[in-house]
């Protein structure tokens, strides 16, 4: 009984760290971590989480930052943007994650939710396009680069969410039912 207790705990938490996610925290490392210490602690138990799904959420956790980082830099790089593009594309987006999850306090668990991830993908084209002013580049340009920065970010934080939930109901599947036969 204890055993499932301390499954759904570490579900209730893994669920939490994928939603962190959509704040620019890194949710899915957090779930790797509670995933390799559940299986530590508890892998006298059973049901046990398998460190054969640990290691599966460490490789899906290194998709899904890939993803997320190739979805933003690759609508950049495709219009030409800048290497300095990029990084204020990246600066902007935590910045605007930030903002975004404050300014949505009132509005409850939706609006901070919400609010990251419009505010950050505002920030990467905000970030972006101030990135290709600093570059030199003609307004048409930085238009076209910061709406690839916000796409990408879009696209990435979609791709990485998903990544996540698989990572937690992976978790969750080796965590509350045993394999004994």
């Amino acid at each position: 009984m204890m055993t499932y207790a301390a499954a759904t705990l570490l579900f209730v938490a893994n669920l939490a760290a994928w939603t962190a996610t959509l704040f620019g925290l890194p949710g899915n490392w957090f779930i790797v971590l509670m995933a390799a210490g559940y299986a530590y602690l508890m892998r006298d138990a059973v049901p046990q989480l398998t460190w054969h799904v640990v290691i599966a959420t460490l490789a899906l956790a290194v998709i899904g930052e890939g993803l997320e980082l190739l979805a933003g830099v690759l609508g950049v790089k495709k219009l030409g943007g800048s290497r300095r593009g990029m990084i204020y594309s990246v600066i902007g987006t935590i910045a605007g994650s930030i903002v975004g999850a404050m300014v949505g306090v009132p509005i409850p668990v939706v609006g901070p939710i919400v609010g990251a991830l419009g505010c950050g993908a505002a920030g990467a084209f905000a970030g972006a396009y101030l990135g290709e002013v600093t570059a030199g580049r003609h307004h048409d340009d930085r238009m076209a680069i910061g709406k690839a920065a916000l796409i990408g970010r879009l696209l990435g934080t979609g791709g990485k969410l998903g990544v996540g939930l698989l990572m937690v109901i992976l978790v969750a599947i080796d965590s509350f039912f045993d394999r004994a036969v």
